[in-house]
C-alpha cells in the first residue's frame, strides 16, 4: 500500500505519530485539579486586592471618601489616583485624547471603571472596605448606541475631542454598485459579546526587595508582550520583571492586552514590599474584562442578474466602548475580510470606531473576522432572495477558483491557497441538502407550525497576521529526554501535544520522552504568545526548524565519533544515528548527547550540548483557513423558539497535525459561533446600567442546547511554512455564526420574514413572524 498523501503532501515516514489523534498531555493534571492557576498559588503574607469600581456610567467624580475604609480590619491600604503615579494606558492609533487613566479620578465613562484599590489581608476584609468606600458622583448624561454617538448633540465621552468617533476612515471604489443590475441592501448588528472565560482575570505579584525586581504570575495569553507593556508603567527593566502564566483557564482575545488592574497590582506591591494578589469575581468580569464584536453595518451588494456579484458597499459603525483606542484596530480586520470567499471586484467601505459608556471593545476570538464573515455571508442570502436564486447556487457562482491563487482581494488581503468550492462540496453532500430542501417544502406545503430552516455559510479568514516570527528550541538530555521551549503560550490549545509530535516525528524519539517548556519569561527568552490562531503554524515550525538543526547537529557529531562523512550518516527508523548500512555502529541520542557535553569529544568548531534554537519567521500576511458550514434549524412558528437540530462544518486548516487538536478546537468555536447566534448579547439600558452582568441574565448555552456537530475536512497546505499548517483555533466561530442566522432566517422566509439580527431569541423571532403576517 502506497504511503502517499491523499492531497499531495509528501510522504510521511513509517509510523510518523504526525497526522495521528494522539490524547492530549495536558489533561490528566487539568482533569484531576493538579493543575495550578494563579489563584491556586500560595504565597506567604499576601495581601488581597479588590477594586472600587464606578456603578455610573458617565459622572464627574466629585469626591472620594476612603477614610472608613482604611479604618477597617485587616486594610493595609486603600490607593485612588490621588496616591499613585500611573499615566495613562496609550490610545493606539487613535487620538491622545482616548487614553485610559488606570484609576478614574475626574470623570467615570463606563459601569465597571475602576476608581480605588483595596489591600487587606484577606479577600473577605477588602471587600468589606471596598463596600465603605464612598464615592460622590455628578452625573452626565450617557450614550449607549455608537450611532446616536456620533449624531450632533449626543453626550461627549471626550469633550476635548469635539466628537466621539475615535477613528473614522473611507476605502476604495467611488461608486461599487454601477452598473449593478440588481442591488440588495440590508442593516445588520452583530451584536456586542462577553468572552466569558473558565478562568476570570486574575494576578499574583511577589517583589524581589533584594533584587529590586518583580514576578508576577498572571492569566493571560502573552506573557512577554505583558512584560514588555508592564515593564515601564512599573518603572522596571524587562530583565528585572518575570511573567509567568500558570494553568489559564480560558482567554478567547480577552487576555492578550495588559489593564489597569494588571499595572495596578505589579505597582502597589512594589510600593508596598508584599505580595499582592487579585481574583476578578465573576459579576466583576462582566463589566470589567472587555467584550467583544458589537458592530452596526449597512451593507449593499450589486450583482448581475444571473447572480454574478460586482460590488460591495459598507458603512460600517464599531462600538469602541468607553475608551475606543484599544480595539480600533478591528474595523480594520473586518474591511480585510470582506471579499470572503467570492471574488468580489470592486469593494468600497466607510469606518467609524465610536466611544460610548460602555465596557471598552477589543479582541473576541476571530476579531474582526467574525463580523466580516456575517456581514457578507447575510448580504449573500439576501441576493439571492432578491433573484430568487438557490443561496449555494449564488455562492458558487463567485467562490474565487482554486487555480488562481495566491489571489489579492479587493481589500488587500493576499490569499495564499484555497479550494473553496471543495469545502462547500463536502458539506452540502454531508448535509444532504437537496434532502433537507425538499423536506423543507413538504413542511411549507403542508403548513407545519415547525418549519425547517437550511443555513449556508461560507468562509475564509486570516491568522498569523502580522506575528508570523517565533522562538523555539529543543535540547536532547544524556537520559534521552529531551526538553522543547517555545514562546507560545498556551491555554487549552494543546501546545504541548502537538510541539511534542513534531520533536518525535522528526527526531524519531519516544512521544513520551519530550518535555515543552513555555509561558515563563525567566525560562523562555522570547516569544509573541497565543492569540490570532498562531501558534501551530509559526511556533510549531520554529520548533521543526531546531529539531532539524539538532539532527544535523547529530549527523556531526555521529560522523566525527564515527570516523565517517556527514554525508554518509543517516537517521534510522529506530531513532539511533549512524553510517548507512551500518546500524549497528549506530548511536543512541543518550550517548549523542553524553558525548556532546563532552568537549573532548565534539568536533572542532561545534558548540558542547546537543540543543538548537532560533526564530522561525513567515509572511507578515498571514495564512488563509476557509471552510463550508451548513445549520439546520426548527422554527416553532407559533413561539419563535428555535431548535438546531443539525451543524455540518467543513473547515480547512491545512494539514493536520493531529486530528484530536483539531476536533477540539472546532467544537468550542462551534458552541461559541452558534451562540452568539442563538442566545448571547450584553445590553444595558439608555443610562448605561448593565442588564446582563451576571449568568442569570447573559444566556450561555449548555452542551444541552447544541446537536452532534458534524465535523469534516479537507486538507490545502499552505506553502508559508514548512508544516504546511494554518490556524483553526477562530474557524468555526466565523463560520458557524452566519450558518445559523441563515438557517433561522430561512425557516421563516416564506411567512415574508428578510432578516432577523442576531440573538435569534424567541421573542425576536415571533415579532419578525408577525410584523411580516401584517
Amino acid at each position: 500500500m502506497s504511503n502517499a498523501h491523499p492531497l499531495g503532501l509528501p510522504a510521511m515516514r513509517g509510523g510518523s505519530i504526525l497526522g495521528h489523534p494522539v490524547r492530549r498531555v495536558e489533561d490528566p493534571d487539568l482533569v484531576t485539579g493538579a493543575s495550578r492557576y494563579v489563584d491556586d498559588i500560595a504565597v506567604d503574607e499576601s495581601l488581597h486586592a479588590v477594586f472600587v469600581r464606578s456603578t455610573l456610567a458617565h459622572g464627574r467624580v466629585v469626591a472620594i471618601d476612603a477614610a472608613r475604609a482604611r479604618d477597617m480590619p485587616g486594610v493595609a491600604g486603600v490607593f485612588t489616583a490621588a496616591d499613585v503615579d500611573l499615566g495613562p494606558i496609550g490610545s493606539g492609533a487613535t487620538s491622545e485624547a482616548f487614553a485610559r487613566p488606570i484609576l478614574a479620578s475626574e470623570v467615570v465613562r463606563f459601569v465597571g471603571e475602576p476608581l480605588a484599590m483595596v489591600l487587606a489581608e484577606t479577600r473577605e476584609q477588602a471587600a468589606d472596605a471596598a463596600e465603605a468606600v464612598l464615592i460622590d458622583y455628578e452625573p452626565l448624561p450617557a450614550v449607549i448606541d455608537p450611532e446616536r454617538a456620533l449624531e450632533a448633540g449626543a453626550p461627549l465621552l471626550f469633550p476635548e475631542h469635539g466628537s466621539n468617533a475615535s477613528l473614522e476612515s473611507e476605502f476604495g471604489d467611488s461608486d461599487p454598485l454601477a452598473g449593478a443590475e440588481v442591488v440588495a441592501r440590508g442593516r445588520f448588528v452583530n451584536q456586542r459579546l462577553a468572552p466569558v472565560p473558565m478562568e476570570t482575570n486574575a494576578a499574583l505579584a511577589v517583589p524581589d526587595p533584594e533584587a529590586g525586581g518583580l514576578t508576577m504570575w498572571v492569566s493571560c495569553q502573552a506573557p512577554h508582550y505583558l512584560r514588555s507593556g508592564l515593564a515601564e508603567p512599573l518603572g522596571l527593566k524587562e530583565s528585572q520583571l518575570r511573567i509567568v502564566a500558570p494553568a489559564v483557564g480560558g482567554g478567547f482575545g480577552a487576555k492578550i492586552e495588559v489593564s489597569p488592574e494588571h499595572i495596578l497590582v505589579g505597582a502597589l506591591a512594589l510600593r508596598v514590599g508584599r505580595p499582592v494578589r487579585w481574583m476578578e469575581t465573576r459579576s466583576e468580569s462582566m463589566t470589567a474584562m472587555v467584550h467583544g464584536r458589537a458592530q452596526v453595518q449597512y451593507v449593499e451588494i450589486g450583482a448581475e442578474k444571473d447572480g454574478t456579484i460586482t460590488g460591495l458597499k459598507v458603512r460600517l459603525i464599531g462600538d469602541g466602548g468607553a475608551y475606543p483606542g484599544e480595539g480600533a484596530y478591528l474595523p480594520g480586520l473586518t474591511q480585510l475580510m470582506l471579499s470572503g470567499v467570492y471574488r468580489i471586484p470592486r469593494i468600497a467601505t466607510n469606518l467609524s470606531f465610536v466611544a460610548t459608556n460602555t465596557t471598552p471593545v477589543n479582541a473576541y476570538r476571530g476579531a474582526g473576522r467574525p463580523e466580516a464573515a456575517a456581514l457578507l455571508e447575510r448580504a449573500v442570502d439576501l441576493l439571492a432572495d432578491e433573484l430568487g436564486m438557490d443561496p449555494v447556487e449564488v455562492r458558487r457562482k463567485n467562490l474565487i477558483p482554486k487555480d488562481v491563487f495566491p489571489y489579492t482581494t479587493a481589500t488587500g488581503a493576499h490569499y495564499d491557497v484555497g479550494d473553496y468550492e471543495l469545502a462547500l462540496d463536502e458539506a452540502l453532500r454531508l448535509a444532504d441538502y437537496e434532502g433537507l430542501r425538499r423536506e423543507q417544502a413538504e413542511r411549507r406545503r403542508r403548513g407545519d407550525v415547525h418549519q425547517l430552516g437550511i443555513g449556508i455559510s461560507c468562509y475564509v479568514e486570516i491568522t498569523a497576521l502580522g506575528m508570523g516570527s517565533e522562538f523555539g528550541s529543543v535540547e536532547v538530555h544524556p537520559d534521552g529526554s529531551l526538553t522543547v521551549l517555545t514562546g507560545t503560550s498556551p491555554h487549552g490549545q494543546g501546545h504541548a501535544t502537538a510541539f511534542a509530535q513534531i520533536v518525535a516525528d522528526m527526531l524519531k524519539v519516544p512521544f513520551e520522552a519530550v518535555t515543552v517548556v513555555h509561558s515563563d519569561t525567566a525560562v523562555v527568552p522570547r516569544g509573541q504568545g497565543t492569540m490570532g490562531s498562531r501558534s501551530a503554524q509559526v511556533g510549531g515550525s520554529a520548533v521543526l526548524r531546531a529539531s532539524e538543526r539538532v539532527l544535523e547537529k547529530a549527523r556531526r557529531l555521529a560522523a566525527h565519533i564515527l570516523e565517517a562523512g556527514v554525508d554518509d550518516v543517516v537517521l534510522f527508523d529506530d531513532g539511533r544515528v549512524g553510517i548507512a548500512g551500518a546500524p549497528d555502529r549506530a548511536l543512541t541520542w543518550s550517548e549523542l548527547a553524553e558525548a556532546a557535553n563532552d568537549r573532548s569529544r565534539v568536533p572542532e568548531g561545534m558548540d558542547p550540548g546537543l540543543a538548537a534554537k532560533g526564530d522561525f519567521s513567515q509572511s507578515a500576511d498571514g495564512t488563509f483557513p476557509f471552510g463550508a458550514h451548513v445549520a439546520v434549524v426548527e422554527v416553532d412558528t407559533e413561539t419563535g423558539r428555535t431548535r438546531l437540530i443539525r451543524h455540518v462544518a467543513v473547515d480547512d486548516c491545512g494539514r493536520i497535525l493531529n486530528p484530536l487538536l483539531v476536533e477540539g478546537q472546532v467544537h468550542g468555536g462551534l458552541a461559541q459561533g452558534i451562540a452568539q447566534a442563538l442566545y448571547e448579547e450584553v445590553l444595558y439600558d439608555e443610562d448605561g446600567n448593565p442588564l446582563t452582568g451576571t449568568l442569570m441574565n447573559y444566556e450561555i448555552p449548555s452542551a444541552a442546547e447544541f446537536p452532534w456537530f458534524e465535523t469534516a475536512h479537507t486538507e490545502t497546505p499552505t506553502p508559508l511554512n514548512p508544516l504546511g499548517a494554518k490556524g483553526i483555533g477562530e474557524s468555526a466561530t466565523i463560520g458557524s455564526t452566519p450558518a445559523v442566522q441563515n438557517a433561522v432566517i430561512d425557516a421563516v422566509s416564506h411567512l415574508g420574514v428578510r432578516h432577523i439580527d442576531m440573538p435569534a431569541t424567541p421573542e425576536r423571532v415571533w415579532r419578525a413572524i408577525r410584523e411580516a403576517r401584517g
